[in-house]
Formats: C-alpha cells, sequence, structure tokens
C-alpha cells in the first residue's frame, strides 16, 4: 500500500460517514473473501455506488486488503466533485462509460454492484423511456460483463418498488409476494424495468451459471447523502435544518419502509458472496416502518424539537411531482436476517446522523 494510500481518509473529518465507514469495515463481513480482488460498481457517483467504494477504500487502509476499487462513472468532472483526491489513491480507478453501452475493460473483475439507476422520480414521469432502457440495457450489459469476465459474485441493486400494490391483508411482505402495477402509468416504468432487470438477472443465473442476487432496497439515507439529492427523506431534513415547516403534497399515508446507509452497504457485501444465485433479497430494517406523514411529524418533533410543523398542500395531480402510488407495505427482512445480516439504526438516528453531516456541509 502505498503511503498517500495508508494516511488518506475516505472522508471529511469528523464526518458521521467516516465513522460509519470504519463500523463497516470492524464489522462481521468475512472480508477475507475480498482480498486481492477486483471490485467493480457501477453508479458510481451515486449515494449507494459512492458508499460501496469507500467503504472498501476504508477496508484496504484499515485492513492492507489489497482490493482494487473500479468506479464506473459517466462523468469524470462528477466523479471528480465527489470523490476529490481519493482518486489519487493507487486502489482506486475511473472507468469513464455510459453502462447502456457494452463495456470494455481489460483488466481482471472479481466482483459487481450494479448500483447504477434513474433514482429522481421527476425523471422517470419526463424520461420514462430512458428510464426503461438504462435499466435494460444497462443490466443486460453488466451481466454479459459478468459472463465474460466469470465473476465470483454480482449484486443487482433493485427496488420496494417491484412489489407495487401487494395484498392488503399481508402483514409482512417477503421476496415473493409481488402485487399489481398500474403499467398504464407512466412513471411504472420504473417498477417495471426493476421487475424485468431481476427477471433478467434470474435468466442469466439459470443459463449461464451466473453468480448474481438481487438486492430489494427499502429507502436508504443517512450521512453522505449527496448535495443534490431531492428525495422526500433529505426535503424533511433540509426542512429541520432551516427550521421550515414540512410541506407535504400528497395526504402522506403511503407506508414508508427505511434502512440506514451503513446497515444496507454491510447487506450488500454480505450479498458479494453468500445468498442463493438468482434469487432477491429484501434490505429494509422492519423498526422503521411508518406512514410517511408519521416521519414527517418525527422530524417536526423529536428532530426539530417543535420548532417546525407538517403542513399539507395537495396539487390536483400527485404526478406533477413525480411521486409514486400510494401504497400499503410493511417489508419482511426475515430472508436477508438469514444469512446472519442484522440493521442496527433506527430511524430517529438515521435523522440525526444524516443531518449532522449535512450541516458540516452547510458550513
Amino acid at each position: 500500500m502505498t503511503e498517500s494510500t495508508a494516511l488518506s481518509t475516505e472522508c471529511k473529518e469528523n464526518s458521521k460517514q467516516q465513522e460509519d465507514l470504519e463500523m463497516i469495515a470492524d464489522s462481521g463481513i468475512d472480508f477475507d473473501r475480498y482480498i486481492n480482488t477486483t471490485v467493480f460498481v457501477t453508479g458510481a457517483t451515486g449515494l449507494l455506488g459512492s458508499s460501496i467504494i469507500r467503504s472498501l477504500l476504508c477496508c484496504n487502509r484499515k485492513k492492507n486488503l489489497n482490493i482494487h476499487l473500479v468506479a464506473a462513472v459517466r462523468n469524470r468532472e462528477k466523479a471528480e466533485r465527489i470523490y476529490g483526491k481519493l482518486i489519487q489513491r493507487a486502489d482506486m480507478e475511473l472507468y469513464i462509460r455510459d453502462i447502456t453501452e457494452p463495456l470494455e475493460y481489460k483488466g481482471k473483475v472479481d466482483y459487481i454492484f450494479h448500483t447504477a439507476s434513474v433514482t429522481a422520480s421527476k425523471t422517470m414521469v419526463e424520461h420514462p423511456t430512458c428510464t426503461i432502457e438504462t435499466a435494460y440495457q444497462g443490466t443486460r450489459n453488466i451481466l454479459e460483463f459478468a459472463r465474460e469476465k466469470r465473476v465470483s459474485g454480482l449484486v443487482y441493486l433493485s427496488s420496494m418498488e417491484v412489489y407495487g400494490r401487494p395484498e392488503a391483508d399481508l402483514k409482512y411482505v417477503t421476496e415473493d409476494n409481488l402485487g399489481y402495477i398500474d403499467i398504464s402509468n407512466v412513471r411504472s416504468g420504473y417498477s417495471e424495468g426493476k421487475r424485468i432487470c431481476e427477471c433478467l438477472c434470474t435468466a442469466y443465473a439459470s443459463e449461464y451459471n451466473i453468480p448474481v442476487k438481487t438486492a430489494r432496497l427499502a429507502q436508504t439515507f443517512g450521512a453522505g447523502v449527496l448535495p443534490n439529492d431531492n428525495r422526500v427523506y433529505v426535503q424533511f431534513a433540509r426542512s429541520a435544518i432551516h427550521e421550515e415547516d414540512i410541506i407535504l403534497h400528497t395526504d402522506g399515508t403511503s407506508d414508508g419502509n427505511y434502512c440506514y446507509i451503513r446497515d444496507v452497504v454491510k447487506a450488500l457485501l454480505l450479498l458479494g458472496y453468500k445468498g442463493e444465485k438468482g434469487e432477491s433479497y429484501n434490505i429494509v430494517n422492519e423498526n422503521t416502518h411508518m406512514q410517511i406523514r408519521e416521519m414527517a411529524q418525527l422530524v417536526a418533533e423529536k428532530i426539530s424539537g417543535g420548532k417546525i410543523k407538517v403542513r399539507f398542500e395537495i396539487p390536483e395531480s400527485a404526478q406533477t411531482f413525480g411521486y409514486a402510488p400510494a401504497v400499503k407495505l410493511k417489508l419482511s427482512g426475515e430472508k436477508m436476517r438469514a444469512l446472519g445480516w442484522q440493521p442496527e439504526v433506527d430511524l430517529q438516528e438515521m435523522y440525526e446522523r444524516m443531518i449532522y453531516d449535512m450541516t458540516i456541509h452547510i458550513k
């Protein structure tokens, strides 16, 4: 390991995100599986992609694992803004390419984490064709790449939105409880895109023996959220920071399922080498389940100490904002826990850690 690698930390000093990275490195993950390997991460400028990269860089520094990280991105300038001097580390490499094009990489690849996806709801509504194409073609290219490289593990990041509207009488929704999705709703391109990608993963696992596992993520946030992230939980956090009332544009009765970024990264790293190929796994902290309006109230009362209120301004069409249809959904994390994973961070601490980190960056 070079001197610059040994001396550099992976996030700003005193950051909760750096603390999370250290905790991941010291967790029960079998990092011996990753020693002397090359790990290829798509969507490496996104929250999850960058978190995986930073986590394994931290593991290299602390444990001398000699992992070579390949951060696959579309835009070099964006990657340089997000990673800064980390790009100069010998154990990290940028790979510039749009994943909708076939991948060409000469080196070996042992593990792939495919995190690249359209994530902004407004984009899903305004550019539904691109949303579907990015999902399908990008995943097809990654699977062909995994087949070419004969990887030891591939993790595809899906979403709880694949469940659509499950049966209302289900106490918990497990991996085999897929519900109804209205394909006449233009936003359904995202959830249907995730479904076809999961189907594609299953096909490659069956036909080509690709060791791919699918992670169906609950909504994920925490320390390290990107400055341009505008998802609802980040909007709530900004309201708390600036002491501004939270404005809900729906009735807020849709169920929310959440998981802290550190817990999610540990689950993904575990799935890299554990779990059944071709299968899907919910990644969720069941204790964080609540309605959107309840989460808004938690932020207003407990996070901001009652300094702000929750107000409702509901437009005629929620589709204007790109919101997903209201749904009653309580995810089960039993299958993932059976692999030895356990989420640790509750919703209030998720917000406290995220807001602490956001406030540092604002300063």
